[in-house]
């Protein structure tokens, strides 16, 4: 008898009951732990229906008609353009609307079944998977997995047998994960319209993934060149990109949405893309802007009960020549009159209306009203330069702008080395001087920052509802009296970290201390900047640096997970740069968990020296003998003799 599949191939059967010749057989679920493998590695929140992307903006009913509907047509009817194009790039300022009109597109393309994948990049997700590039091949090769049933079983086949994949560049994961599969199911890939796209937001959000930082004694001129940036890891992303664009096999199209930086104005003028779509006056964003007000008042007025004549008529025409084509500023005007709890809808209005910027702008730009708005909220705090430190720390963002991207980008997000972003209740530890002060800061900036509700702040993280807000604050031009300094911003933040140092705990104790302490030591071992920090300023008994150091390398909270393995090296390099007494480096593969230990040091006049006692020899020696091995023990003890040595001469 011949078989029932005679000459099949490249099909799932799934938890079916097959009868054939009276004999019954029950299938497992096909590559099931392949696929569980996969799916543990990717971003879930960057996918565009997450439940991270809830709130995410999307396009108010009956606006952004005009750009949807070029956008929409490129994807169906594309092909018969003269010079067919799979990719087309969609660029616009900071707060034009870019993100909303992805994501509204995205849900049109799904419900239509036009989807091929999404991931929507963003600098406030808690996720660092959502803010880097590490898990961006993955995440579209397991929406193909799962959308696609002609390519399950190939790409979850290439899972089980390649698990070194997931530790592979984005363009050898793009070739095993999803040109190999689409080129091996062949029929598929034919079947498959040419319709379908990939949609790619935010790529100018992308951070620099830790593992990529490079080599990590910056003084070096030559391994400064050497760095990779931010820049690098974007462009990376276009390049995976074209690189599938570019193979027959892919059938999709793909939508690019970004600001127009540097890195993309360069990419998209040297390629055959399709036309790219500029995000400018042409799209009548003015009209649109007037279509969003108006719904969003009418819903202020259902709400509060007022009378049909708010807002008065002049209002909309002059928010709407305030906005400068901007979504983001009609938006941020809707929160703050919807979510401040101090004033009532009038009072608000009054307040947005009056904001203005005299005094920084010499001219206006399309950023000089946001920038007002952006000054009026802040001010609403009863402190607003202590509000601005908090937001700063929230951001993580502490590096050093003149740093050029090398020095600082190390330390650019406090919290890269932390599976997550923190979470909100962990910072209110951290910075707060009396109980009830982040509500005290925040309460009236909610415009600005999301605040999760009381009861999640235990486990969701402060996050910012756009970037805009620190382009703002980090440009003295723009913010004025709100600006902080690089050191500014470092010194808040040192202070509240030594401050609990000092304490032995937080200055307001809780009932999750405990949690809090493990996240604290956890940024202990990644955030201790030798170049830039000084502990002999915050005044510390050897006693109080002997809790935090035991508690940082003794492996109860957790530490020795997500730590960058280079960080190690990197102390020993800068720590010894240019003593020339120094002829040995680090192992690549010492205990990367054992970082910092009792020496930091600061550099002052071209010499180093200790800067505090932190503990004695014995304590040292009792300690790492500890948690370390023999060999990291004697490592250490070098370091600690040569550096005290020279540190004396």
């Amino acid at each position: 008898m011949a078989s029932s599949f005679n000459g099949a191939h490249h099909f799932v059967i799934e938890n079916s009951v097959i009868n054939i010749d009276n004999t019954v057989t029950r299938s497992a679920p096909a590559n099931t732990t392949s696929l569980n493998e996969l799916h543990s590695r990717i971003a879930a929140g960057a996918i565009h229906d997450s439940s991270e992307r809830c709130d995410a903006p999307k396009c108010h009913p009956e606006t952004r008609v005009a750009v949807q509907d070029e956008i929409y047509s490129w994807i169906v009817h594309g092909d018969q353009d003269p010079q067919p194009t799979k990719i087309k790039w969609v660029t616009g300022p900071a707060g034009s609307g870019k993100t909303s009109i992805m994501g509204s597109l995205s849900e049109k393309c799904s419900s239509e079944g036009l989807l091929g994948g999404s991931f929507f990049f963003s600098s406030s997700s808690p996720s660092f998977g959502c803010r880097s590039k590490k898990a961006f091949v993955l995440t579209l090769a397991y929406q193909l997995a799962q959308h696609h049933p002609g390519l399950k079983s190939v790409i979850a086949h290439v899972v089980e047998k390649r698990p070194e994949v997931f530790q592979k560049n984005l363009h050898a994961q793009m070739k095993l994960l999803i040109l190999g599969p689409l080129q091996e199911a062949h029929d598929y890939a034919l079947a498959t319209s040419s319709k379908s796209v990939v949609i790619i937001d935010g790529v100018d959000e992308c951070e620099l993934e830790p593992t990529s930082m490079g080599a990590l004694n910056e003084s070096d001129p030559k391994v400064r060149t050497q760095m990779r940036s931010r820049e690098d890891d974007q462009l990376e992303i276009l390049q995976v990109l074209l690189q599938a664009a570019s193979n027959p096999s892919f059938p999709f199209r793909i939508l690019i949405a970004s600001r127009p930086e540097r890195v993309f104005r360069h990419f998209f003028e040297a390629g055959p893309f399709a036309p790219t779509l500029t995000l400018d006056e042409n799209y009548n964003p003015d009209a649109d802007i007037a279509l969003f007000l108006e719904a969003k008042f009418a819903e202020i007025r259902r709400d509060y009960k007022l009378s049909a004549s708010w807002p008065p008529p002049h209002t909309i025409p002059l928010l709407v020549k305030k906005a400068s084509g901007q979504f983001i500023y009609a938006a941020t005007v809707i929160r703050f009159i919807t979510e401040s709890r101090k004033h009532n809808p009038y009072t608000l209005l009054r307040i947005v209306l009056a904001a203005r910027l005299t005094d920084v702008h010499s001219g206006l730009t399309p950023d000089t009203n946001l920038d007002a708005l952006y000054t009026k909220i802040l001010q609403s705090s009863p402190d607003p330069g202590l509000s601005v430190r908090w937001l700063w720390v929230i951001n993580g963002g502490l590096s050093d702008p003149a740093s050029n991207g090398l020095v600082g980008k190390i330390y650019e997000d406090i919290y890269g080395g932390l599976p997550s972003r923190p979470p909100a209740q962990f910072i209110n530890r951290l910075l707060e001087s009396f109980d009830g002060e982040a509500e005290h800061l925040l309460g009236d900036l909610h415009s600005l920052v999301k605040v999760p509700s009381l009861g999640d702040e235990l486990k969701t993280p402060y996050s910012f509802h756009h970037k805009s807000l620190f382009d703002f604050l980090g440009d003295p031009n723009r913010c004025g009296s709100l600006f902080l300094a690089y050191g500014e911003r470092s010194a808040f933040f040192w202070k509240k970290y030594f401050d609990v140092c000092r304490s032995k705990g937080f200055s307001v104790p809780g009932r999750e201390d405990a949690l809090h302490l493990s996240i604290y030591f956890r940024l202990a071992l990644r955030l201790v900047d030798v170049s830039s920090m000084d502990p002999s300023d915050f005044d510390l008994p050897p006693s109080n640096i002997d809790w935090w150091v035991r508690n940082s390398v003794s492996g109860k909270h957790d530490i020795r997970v997500n730590i960058p393995r280079l960080n190690i090296r990197r102390l020993f390099n800068v720590v010894h740069n240019g003593v020339s007494a120094i002829g040995t480096t680090v192992e690549e593969d010492a205990d990367f968990g054992v970082l910092q230990f009792w020496i930091i040091a600061s550099r002052r006049n071209g010499r180093y020296r200790a800067g505090v006692p932190f503990s004695s020899i014995g304590s040292f020696q009792n300690t790492v003998l500890q948690v370390s091995s023999l060999r990291i023990w004697r490592f250490c003890w070098t370091v600690m003799t040569l550096f005290f040595e020279h540190s004396a001469t």
